[in-house]
């Protein structure tokens, strides 16, 4: 089945693309897709060597705390 996952935070957009999920093993290879890409993001944004090394410290889930996850089945 094709999804769309999304992932909001305070009302912006962090992150959307679309998968096939079909079982358990799809379904964990959307969300660490979905982290590799916010990961990449954060790290290639930054334009000095002192705001990588902040950033460095931070995780991926430091950006995702408080997010709003959804999962949206895309039919027909």
């Amino acid at each position: 089945m094709k999804v769309k996952l999304q992932i909001n935070k305070r009302d912006a957009l962090l992150f959307a693309d679309v998968y096939d999920i079909e079982d358990a093993d799809s379904f964990g290879k959307a969300f660490a897709d979905a982290w590799a890409k916010l990961r990449e993001r954060q790290l290639s944004g930054e334009t000095s060597v002192g705001a990588l090394m902040d950033h460095i410290g931070g995780t991926v889930l430091d950006q995702l705390e408080g997010a709003q996850i959804s999962v949206k089945a895309i039919r027909g």
